[in-house]
Parts: structure tokens; sequence; C-alpha cells
């Protein structure tokens, strides 16, 4: 029998997956579909906006007093919160996928952090007394606005609002919903040195259809790699940033990112022999596009491959059609076949489906709202006229949102009496109540804590 069996494959089921994995647990995965994860910009967005919607946050180790007691992060704390995040780049540096945070600098030739105060050490005193510890980056939207994001993939780095290097933003001429002159001129706006340009995708194909994942599989060839680098150099001036749309290859990224810097900076250097800017970090940066999002696909086969190393396998498919549970134990779990239901028995379970958005919670218009698995008690209005706030763009959100499963420090599910509902059952990520991660920018953050949390839960359970 094995020791762990998590329900839902995005980000909150696969790094929790991984970190039982990894603690020595025989470890399963199922899941309906592939989650959320491929809908988001492929950054990790721990705090962005306080819940009142007015305030950006700058420092999220500062903001968690102004969140409600029962959020998931107010359960955690800054030591908990910041030691999964400090597990995440662990996981990802070994994947080859690096993911920095403000205060650091990344060479992409050695991946590895330049600044090792922190986010590589695994003593948690030093870093919770790190004084970047809870600092938010600002990267630019794809509409040129700032973008609240704690780690950001190594890619998207020199995005960041506080260099202030001259940008050139480069549209590809045949790929479609990437703006490089809206982009160009909304930072002109913010005051920031910057412009745009466009280079025809024709020279690298004769497709007429191109969405990112098509754009980024056909980068991972080394002749279309050699083409765009040679017109990117056409456009580029010294000392300039570059911007390009997120698609700079799914499995040779890094090493295609490295090319791209090393030309660009190679040409800038040949350009201005003096002017010395352009050799202050990466180059080159990503802006994320419309899904599919290539970064986050780049994310999720990371996670895949580590979670394979580990003998954990992730199968998708699996609707979840009823359970048994004798006392306060769950016994096994059917999911939908096409002859008769298929039994799943474990020791421990973790759910982790997702809110509305992942179809872990399901809304209908009679009023009802329920947890699709268990059929666990929810937080949640219990009059459908309370579900939303008159003004569709309400910046407190709309209290629906934050509908979802209550839990305690160890992130079992409880009951209306704030008792366990099950012994051996945990929750984690968008599926939690309190929490609103889509208005909040909190998403990410949310699911790696609460799934690094309840995983390590199961572990000390054992």
């Amino acid at each position: 029998m094995i020791d762990l069996l998590v329900i839902g494959a995005g980000l909150t089921g696969l790094f929790a997956a991984y970190t039982a994995a990894r603690a020595g647990l025989r470890v399963r995965v199922i899941a309906q579909g592939a989650g959320a994860t491929h809908w988001h910009a492929g950054t990790i967005d721990l705090l962005g906006y306080l819940p009142d919607g007015e305030r950006t946050v700058t420092n999220w180790t500062q903001a968690l007093p102004e969140l409600p007691p029962a959020h998931p992060y107010r359960l955690l704390g800054t030591e908990a919160i910041a030691k999964a995040l400090d597990e995440f780049q662990r996981l990802t540096a070994a994947a080859a996928l690096p993911y920095v945070r403000a205060g650091t600098d990344l060479d992409l030739t050695t991946s590895s952090p330049q600044d090792g105060r922190t986010s590589q050490k695994s003593d948690g005193d030093e870093q919770v007394n790190d004084p970047n510890l809870g600092r938010n980056l600002h990267l630019i939207s794809p509409v040129g606005a700032p973008r609240p994001v704690y780690l950001a993939p190594a890619a998207q780095h020199a995005a960041s609002f506080e260099d202030d290097r001259p940008l050139v933003i480069v549209g590809l001429q045949g790929m479609p919903d990437f703006y490089p002159e809206l982009i160009a001129e909304n930072l002109q706006r913010q005051g920031h040195r910057a412009r745009s340009a466009t280079v025809p995708l024709s020279r690298i194909t004769k497709r007429r259809d191109n969405n990112p994942l098509h754009v980024a599989r056909l980068l991972d060839q080394s002749a279309a790699q050699a083409q765009l680098t040679e017109m990117v150099v056409d456009v580029t001036a010294a000392g300039e940033r570059v911007g390009l749309p997120a698609v700079l290859g799914l499995n040779a990224h890094v090493a295609f990112v490295t090319q791209l810097h090393e030309s660009t900076t190679n040409r800038s250097r040949q350009d201005s022999p003096s002017n010395q800017s352009q050799q202050a970090g990466l180059s080159v940066f990503e802006i994320p596009t419309l899904p599919p999002s290539v970064p986050s696909l780049r994310l999720d086969a990371a996670l895949r491959t580590q979670l394979a190393s580990l003998g954990v396998r992730v199968e998708i498919g699996m609707v979840v059609c009823g359970f048994h549970a004798t006392g306060r134990r769950l016994q096994w779990i059917e999911t939908e076949t096409g002859s008769r239901p298929l039994r799943h028995t474990a020791r421990n379970y973790l759910l982790a489906t997702g809110g509305i958005l992942g179809g872990g919670i399901y809304a209908d218009r009679c009023g009802r709202v329920k947890e699709t698995v268990f059929d666990l008690p929810l937080t949640a209005p219990q009059a459908r006229s309370h579900w939303l706030r008159p003004l569709f763009l309400d910046k407190r959100g709309h209290p629906i949102f934050q509908a979802g499963v209550s839990v305690d420090h160890r992130f079992r599910p409880l009951d209306e009496a704030g008792v366990p509902v099950y012994d051996n059952l945990w929750a984690a990520g968008s599926t939690l109540a309190h929490t609103d991660p889509i208005r909040e920018r909190s998403r990410e953050g949310i699911a790696i804590a609460t799934g690094y949390a309840a995983a390590n839960g199961v572990v000390k359970s054992q």
C-alpha cells in the first residue's frame, strides 16, 4: 500500500508529492487534468496585493500581520513559508530551471546565484534575517505595467523595473497576442527608456497559425535559434535590455537564453567598447503571453521529471466518483473507468484539486457550493445573493472566491465544530478557504507553501 495519494496535479499537488517522496514516502498522484498550472505566467507570486485591493505589497514578511487570522499564510508563519520557497528553489535549480528573487543575480552559464546569502542556504534563521527575504520584484507585464512577483524564472528576472537600463521590446511578426508597441508606449509613460521593434517569424517558419507553444517547440531547434538570434542582434542597440515573448525554447530554454544574452552583449561591446552597463546582469528577458503559458509548461515538466526520478507516478484522466471511510479514516477512493470504478487505496490522502477555477469546488446557479471529491464542509456565503458584490471590478473582490475548506495548523480539513473530518486527510492550495489567490497574487505561493506544509504533516504522522 502506498503512503500518500495526492489528488490533483497542479503546482500544489506536484510539489506536495515531491516533498513527501523526498522524505521517503511512497507517493502517487492522480488527477482529472493538468490543473491551472498551464495558465499562469510561470512566476511564483507570493503576495502582490493586500485583501483590501488598494495596496501593493513590497515585502510579504511585513504584510503577513495584515492578513485575516485564518489566512493560510497566517497559519504557516514567515519561517515555514521561507523554508517552502527555499526548497522550491532547490528543486528548480536541480532541474536546470533556476528561479531567483530580489537581491539575487544569476549567471546562467553556471546556474548558481551570485548572491549566496540566503536563497540556497538551509539555515532558517539566516533566511528570516535576510533583508531581501520578503521583497517582491516588479516585472514587466504583457501590457507594460509593473507586476509584483516573488520568485521569477531566470529568463524573466531582467524585466525588473528596478533595472534602469534602456529597453527594446521585440515582437515576432506572425505571432498573435503580443504587442511590443503597446508595451513600449506604456513603459515610456512611466518614465522608462523603451522602444519597440519587430522581426518576421516567417524567416523561421512558414506556418501561419502560431501560438506560444508552437513557437517554443520550434525554437528548440538550433537552426531556428540561430536565425532568431541574428534578427534580434540586428535590432538591438548598445546597452539595451531585450524583451521578447516567453517562447524562448521549451526543452533547450536555458541554453538558448544564454546564447541570446551572449550575442546581444557581444554586439553591444562592439558598438560601444567604452560602455560597460550592458554587463550588469542578463540582457535578455521574457514577457509572459496568453496561454498556453510556455514558462509554466517548463515548470510542470521540471516537476514531473523530478517526481519520476523519485519513483512517483502521475496519472491524468482520473475522475473521482466515490470514496469510503470507516469512522474518521478514509479507506479508499474510486475513479471512473469505461466499465467499473477503479479503487485506489492509501494510508493517507492529500486534496489538491483547486478552487472554483480548478474544479475542486463546484458552484451551481441554484446557490449550492460543494467540494467535489469528499463533500467536505465549506466556508462560503450561504446565499447566492451574497456571492458577488455590485461592482464587477470591486477592489475587495467577490466573497464567493474566498470559499473553500477550513483547515487546522496541520492542514487537515475541519468540520463545522472545528474537528478534523478525517485523521488521514490533508488539504492544500487554492481549495483552502479565507484567501482569494488570484486577486491577492498569491496563487503559486499558497500552492508551494501549503503543499509543503501538508506533505510534511503527512510525513510527521507516519
